[in-house]
């Protein structure tokens, strides 16, 4: 009963990795479009949309996926978009 618990809960969590690692480059491509569009932020808010998205990227490189999608998410909140 064990066995199957280990490998249940290990099958469960390499699939979430790979969730997460398919989410950081579509997040990635709507912070591009969005910022492509020219969008209305002062220029704090542009340099930190910037820094979060070229943070986000290093991270999903890094294979820090869920640190990715958070550091992204930020990116997009500021730029409005979902």
């Amino acid at each position: 009963m064990k066995l199957h618990s280990m490998i249940a809960t290990l099958g469960l969590a390499l699939t979430s990795t790979g969730a997460f690692a398919f989410h950081c480059p579509a997040d990635m491509k709507k912070i591009d479009e969005a910022l492509a569009k020219s969008p209305k932020l002062s220029v704090s808010q542009m340099a930190d949309v910037k820094k979060y998205r070229a943070d986000g990227e290093a991270l999903h490189k890094a294979g820090k996926h869920q640190e990715s999608v958070d550091t992204l998410a930020k990116a997009m909140g500021i730029l409005g978009v979902k």
